[in-house]
């Protein structure tokens, strides 16, 4: 038995897969903790796991609200750029804690999530194993990949090359601070400073929830990358849904994900280019929207707090999404097509896999219009084609292996101290 610590962003959007890949962890007889701040506790203890405080000198209880209430008010590269101070406190405060509460856990290996990138300078100067894992996009740091935050396709060509590479000196720029606090506890370990954001320095393997299938088709990824698909097992949680309001019509499940779900303008616009259209939307907000809020909408969409997620899109013709991982991955588990409105952080990069492998249609949230958002859901409900490749990654994603595949994963390397490679892609990125 294997004590594990999962160190990851304190986004419900990183912490649910994380969550299940520790659930099959400890099916399995280990133990895992999360390394966490207070304001996560009931939460990471709901989801059945160990909970591990850190902050709890430096962490003011509250800031993650306040923190996710500012933040959704800025859409695009602002949203990039006024979470870059949240992210240098957290990085502060898991320098400063981690190490010691990793010691008092007894934990003997670590899973960091790659939007964590403090966690394996952690893993590093405590010499202890470590499994990377992207619960967004895999981040490559190519200069023939686009960065996350743009919605750029794949150009494996001089010009693409010198754009991309551009864009990720801006993105080191901005996220210095967070190098900042890296790099210092770095030389107090006598490792080599970081001169980029986000470069996972994994060697044993690194872990997507992606398809190989929802990827550009660059050439050469290390051989430790491991596409599974996407995390997911049966959360101790249960969500309640008026599945007996469902009236037969087509159905279009429409959500936000968990910071970006008070963009009212944005769910308005979704209730009005469903309006006149012959399909049943349900929107589900997160606690985004007030009573009154929900009755300004327009149309008679079916409205909710939280719902099962996976159950309503099994049952599903569409989903429109911001484009987050869990939201897209969820609804092409189910050969469901998109209409992604891409906010920030990975998602407009998410949005350009989702044009790439033709499983939906994208509209920046800049160029958001009732009429336009009307046009590309009609355009994804009746061209078949795009249910077509929808199943066909769905059929990807279930070969891909998912959590279990995961597990069996950093079960080996932890076990041999030695790196996985996979198979070879050629076959499924095309």
């Amino acid at each position: 038995m294997t004590h594990f610590g999962i160190i990851c962003p304190p986004y419900p959007g990183h912490l649910h897969p994380q969550a299940a890949l520790g659930r099959e962890l400890q099916s399995r007889g280990h133990r895992v903790s999360v390394l966490q701040i207070s304001d996560l506790e009931l939460k990471v203890r709901s989801e059945g796991l160990e909970f591990c405080a850190i902050g709890e000198s430096l962490y003011q209880p509250g800031t993650l609200a306040t923190t996710f209430q500012q933040l959704a008010q800025f859409s695009e590269i602002a949203a990039l750029q006024y979470s870059v101070e949240f992210c240098r406190q957290i990085a502060e405060i898991i320098c400063q804690d981690a190490p010691k509460a990793i010691a008092m856990a007894g934990i003997e290996a670590l899973i960091v999530d790659q939007l964590e990138p403090v966690g394996e300078t952690i893993a590093e100067s405590l010499n202890l194993p470590f499994v990377c894992v992207s619960c967004g996009q895999a981040i490559h740091r190519r200069a023939d990949v686009p960065p996350f935050f743009t919605h750029w396709l794949y150009r494996n060509i001089g010009w693409a090359k010198l754009r991309n590479q551009v864009a990720y000196t801006i993105l080191d720029q901005s996220c210095r601070p967070i190098l900042q606090v890296i790099n210092q506890y770095r030389r107090q370990h006598n490792l080599p400073a970081y001169r980029y954001i986000y470069a996972s320095n994994a060697r044993l393997a690194h872990i997507s929830q992606q398809p190989a299938l929802f990827e550009f088709p660059c050439p050469d990824l290390p051989p430790h990358l491991h596409y599974v698909g996407p995390l997911r097992n049966r959360s101790p949680q249960t969500v309640p849904f008026p599945f007996e309001r469902l009236t037969g019509q087509p159905l279009i499940y429409a959500s936000l994900g968990s910071v970006q779900n008070t963009k009212q303008d944005v769910f308005g616009c979704i209730a009005a280019a469903c309006e006149d259209l012959n399909v049943q939307l349900v929107i589900t907000h997160g606690g985004g929207m007030n009573p009154d809020a929900v009755q300004a909408l327009p149309g008679q969409p079916l409205v909710v707090e939280y719902a099962p997620q996976q159950e309503v899109i099994a049952k599903a013709s569409l989903t429109i999404t911001h484009g987050g991982m869990n939201t897209v991955m969820d609804s092409l588990s189910y050969g469901v097509p998109l209409v992604a409105i891409p906010i920030t952080f990975e998602q407009p990069g998410n949005g350009a896999r989702i044009r790439q492998t033709g499983t939906g249609e994208v509209i920046p949230v800049s160029k958001l219009q009732v009429g336009k958002l009307r046009s590309r859901i009609q355009q994804v409900l009746t061209d078949p084609s795009y249910r077509q490749n929808a199943q066909r990654m769905q059929q990807a994603i279930a070969a891909a292996g998912g959590v279990q595949r995961a597990a069996d994963i950093i079960e080996q390397v932890v076990r041999s101290q030695r790196p996985l490679t996979r198979p070879s892609l050629s076959q499924a990125i095309v």
